[in-house]
C-alpha cells in the first residue's frame, strides 16, 4: 500500500511457542506470516518471548547468545510483511545483562524500534531481565505511527497515554497473560484502547508452561473500545483487522481526554 494510506490491515497471533527450541519457534512464525501476508496484512503481532519460549528460566542466557530476534529479520524481508516479534536481547558485550525485549522489523527486514519491557512481572522478569527505560517507543510505518509495548506495559495507564500523546496510532503488545488474569484481555485493553484514542493489537501465548497457564483471548480493540477481532481461550489464532486513520480521528472528535487533559498538572513530581 501507499506510504500515506488510509488504512492498514494488521494480525495478531495467538500461539504457544516450544520452549528452547529457537529453531521451531522460527519456523512457527515463518508459517504465521506466510498465511498472514497471504490474507493480505502487512503487519504482525507475535506473542512475548515467543521465539525461545517465556517462562525458560535459566536457559534466557544461553538462548539469548543465540540473537533470536536478529534471525526473525529474515522471516518479515522473505514472507514481505512486518513483524512485532518479541525475544531476549544481550544488551552488548561489556554486560551480561539481557532485557525482555519486542522488535518492529519491517518487510525489507530493517529493524524500526527496539523496546525493552519496562515494567516487570514477578520473578521470572525480575531475576532474568533488566527493566528498559524507554518509556515510549515509536516508529513510522506505511503512514502509521506504532508504540511497542510488551505485556505488563500496557496494564498501566501512564504508558499508553504518553504513547498517544506521542502521536501513536497503534500499540502492538506481544504478551504473555497467564491466569487469573483475563479480565486484562476481556476488559482492560479496550479501555486503554478508548480512553487514548489508539488501536491496541495484544498478541497472546496460549496453553500450558510449566507453573503458567496461559488464557489466549488476543484480541484488536479500536480506539472506541469495541474489539474488532478476538479469539478464544484455547488454541492458536490468527487474527486480522484493518486499522483506519478516519476512525482514529473519529474517536478523538468523540473522546477529547487527549486534547483536554491539564498535562502541567502532572508533570513529574520530585521525591519528598
Amino acid at each position: 500500500m501507499h506510504p500515506e494510506a488510509p488504512s492498514l490491515r494488521i494480525a495478531v497471533w495467538q500461539a504457544a511457542s516450544t520452549p528452547r527450541d529457537v529453531a521451531a519457534n522460527l519456523a512457527s512464525l515463518d508459517d504465521a506470516a506466510r498465511r498472514a501476508a497471504a490474507d493480505g496484512a502487512e503487519l504482525l503481532v507475535a506473542p512475548e518471548m515467543y521465539l525461545t519460549g517465556y517462562n525458560i528460566g535459566a536457559d534466557i542466557a544461553r538462548l539469548a547468545a543465540e540473537r533470536p530476534l536478529e534471525r526473525a529479520r529474515e522471516i518479515a524481508r522473505r514472507r514481505g510483511i512486518a513483524l512485532v516479534a518479541g525475544g531476549p536481547e544481550p544488551l552488548g558485550e561489556a554486560t551480561s545483562a539481557i532485557a525482555n525485549a519486542a522488535w518492529l522489523v519491517d518487510d525489507r527486514g530493517e529493524v524500526l524500534a527496539r523496546h525493552r519491557k519496562i515494567q516487570l512481572f514477578g520473578d521470572l522478569d525480575r531475576v532474568h531481565f533488566v527493566p528498559g527505560d524507554a518509556p515510549v517507543t515509536l516508529a513510522r510505518f506505511r503512514g502509521f505511527t506504532i508504540a511497542l509495548l510488551i505485556c505488563f506495559d500496557v496494564e498501566y495507564p501512564e504508558t499508553v497515554r504518553a504513547a498517544a500523546l506521542d502521536g501513536a496510532d497503534l500499540i502492538a503488545v506481544p504478551t504473555a497473560q497467564m491466569a487469573p488474569f483475563s479480565f486484562v484481555n476481556e476488559h482492560l485493553i479496550r479501555t486503554r484502547a478508548w480512553e487514548s484514542s489508539v488501536y491496541v493489537a495484544y498478541a497472546n501465548q496460549v496453553g500450558t508452561d510449566g507453573d503458567f497457564d496461559y488464557v489466549g483471548r488476543s484480541v484488536i480493540a479500536d480506539p472506541l473500545g469495541a474489539h474488532l477481532a478476538e479469539a478464544g481461550p484455547d488454541g492458536a489464532e490468527l487474527l486480522t483487522a484493518r486499522i483506519d486513520r478516519a476512525r482514529i480521528a473519529e474517536a478523538r472528535r468523540q473522546n477529547t481526554y487527549l486534547s483536554e487533559v491539564r498535562r502541567e498538572l502532572f508533570a513529574p513530581r520530585a521525591t519528598p
